[in-house]
């Protein structure tokens, strides 16, 4: 047997320094497997985000075509339940032995739904049809009368009013007297004040277009041209004007204002083919109930800052940045919307629906808070009492929630967004603490905008730009009607009936929440 031979020390070295080399590759190789398996789990991980954000939008698409539009949120939570200690014994009752079963018969309740006969308002004229018997009633005595009630409708319709005033001649050739006609809203004009009434609520309240108009007077036999009207509504709007200037100084005259603004096209002259987008800025004082529109061409800073330039005290408004210039301004507080930051989170609840159902249960709190205070009728001062007690509180865990959930979130995301809208805007949004007058939310506002979107769509613009402002005097004016549960035609016909010999200085009285309205004969 051959002994083995033996690797000399320099052959040793030669494959221990071969070894070495080839480990150093493996090495190199397997930090670049490494680094190719980091860069890999983070496209999957960028990937799987992008496709969550992109099933988002999806689901958003989808709900916002055939979704329910409601903002509420419905907490898995249930407020009046109450809670359970964590650690609890359940105990199982045991079966009894002895027992019976014990069977009867009883009627079945009659199931009654109704829930009583409508009430008829009693300003509705009654007609009374009596109606006897088939049978003579000679020497019978009535005893009693059942009475059926039945709600009849017979559609509006036109009318003529002749005035007429005689003539008289003065003695011995003096002269002649007559009559004295009664002052009316368009002078010369066949136009009565119930008719421009009926147009106006017809065109800014119930949102019925002039040419549509036109075609129910047709029905009755009365051809009215288009331009005829719109120059009734143009002399019926330089006639209120003086009572609009009265409306709109009676709101910035309030220490408290909520302000937004909506899109209306106009047809420009200057633009051929296309329409011009101007702005309605919408201004409501909480306060006193009014509301008012102010049309301006563009939707930057410059509009508000013009109409607001003398404005003291409490602004609130949305997010929008052009509002965040008056909260530098001496002598303006500025309240955010909670409502607004909600809208977002809810938004964000098919993204990530454990992180913002925690947010919208704590602001669902704060809600409810608001709501008691609104269904006990409570004071500013007991309100901002129950705020400071109660609110405050949740409004600190709803921060530091926030705060803690920013860490983690991802900025171009849902959640992430409604994150930064809150976080940004933390300070305005916990304004309304300060006073009790103050609402937690913008929705008022909003709530008077409504008006106007629903004109939109069916009028799709306005004629001009001096049309826009005059569409803007109306929506405040029924606007104001409708905050006060003033039936805007019968407020209009009165004031129509009255401004023309109305002092000015006494214009405020004219408006809907000082004018007394009684029914009046035609």
């Amino acid at each position: 047997m051959q002994n083995e031979q033996e690797i000399s020390p320099k052959e040793l070295k030669k494959q221990v320094k071969i070894l070495v080399r080839e480990n150093k590759v493996f090495e190199k190789k397997l930090i670049v497997s490494e680094d190719r398996n980091l860069s890999l789990e983070e496209q999957k991980s960028s990937l799987e985000e992008k496709n969550k954000f992109l099933e988002f939008q999806l689901a958003q698409m989808k709900r916002m075509l055939f979704g329910v539009k409601r903002e509420r949120f419905i907490s898995n939570i249930i407020v009046d339940q109450l809670t359970l200690p964590f650690e609890v014994t359940e105990t199982i009752p045991e079966p009894k032995v002895d027992s019976e079963q014990i069977t009867y018969t009883r009627e079945k309740a009659k199931k009654s739904n109704h829930s009583g006969r409508l009430d008829f308002p009693a300003h509705i004229p009654v007609v009374e049809i009596i109606i006897e018997p088939e049978q003579s009633t000679e020497g019978l005595i009535c005893i009693g009368q059942e009475i059926t009630k039945e709600l009849d409708f017979i559609p509006a319709s036109l009318f003529a009013r002749h005035f007429i005033r005689n003539k008289y001649a003065l003695p011995n050739g003096e002269g002649i007297i007559i009559g004295k006609l009664p002052s009316r809203p368009i002078e010369k004009g066949i136009a009565g004040a119930g008719l421009l009434s009926n147009i106006l609520v017809e065109k800014f309240v119930d949102h019925l277009p002039i040419y549509r108009q036109i075609e129910r007077f047709k029905r009755e036999d009365i051809k009215l041209p288009a331009s005829t009207i719109d120059s009734w509504i143009t002399q019926t709007a330089d006639l209120v004007k003086p009572l609009y200037d009265r409306l709109v100084k009676l709101v910035l005259e309030q220490g408290y204002l909520q302000a937004d603004e909506t899109p209306i096209k106009v047809l420009d002259k200057d633009k051929k083919g296309t329409t011009h987008q101007g702005y309605h800025w919408v201004y409501n004082a909480p306060l006193q109930n009014a509301v008012f529109y102010d049309y301006r061409r563009g939707r930057g800073r410059e509009s508000p800052a013009e109409l607001l330039k003398n404005f003291k005290g409490y602004l609130q408004t949305d997010g929008y940045g052009v509002y965040d210039w008056f909260a530098k301004q001496p002598g303006i507080t500025h309240v955010g919307c909670m409502a607004h930051a909600r809208r977002y989170f809810e938004k964000a609840l098919d993204y990530d629906a454990e992180k913002a159902a925690q947010v919208l249960n704590k602001i669902q709190a704060i809600y409810a808070i608001e709501r008691k205070a609104r269904e006990e009728n409570m004071s500013a001062a007991q309100r901002k009492e129950l705020r400071l007690d109660k609110s405050l509180p949740l409004m600190n865990e709803l921060g530091k929630l926030i705060a803690l959930l920013q860490k983690t979130a991802v900025p171009k995301s849902p959640m992430g967004i409604a994150i930064e809208y809150t976080s940004k805007r933390w300070d305005i949004l916990s304004n309304f603490m300060y006073d009790g007058s103050l609402e937690i939310d913008n929705n008022w506002v909003e709530n008077a905008i409504r008006p106007n979107a629903l004109g939109r769509k069916n009028y799709l613009f306005a004629g001009s730009h001096e049309g826009a402002k005059r569409a803007a005097m109306f929506y405040s004016f029924f606007g104001t009607c409708k905050k006060n549960n003033v039936n805007p035609y019968q407020w209009l016909r009165k004031v129509l009936q009255l401004i023309p010999d109305y002092p000015a200085n006494k214009l405020i009285d004219l408006l809907p929440q000082n004018l007394q309205l009684s029914p009046e004969k035609l």
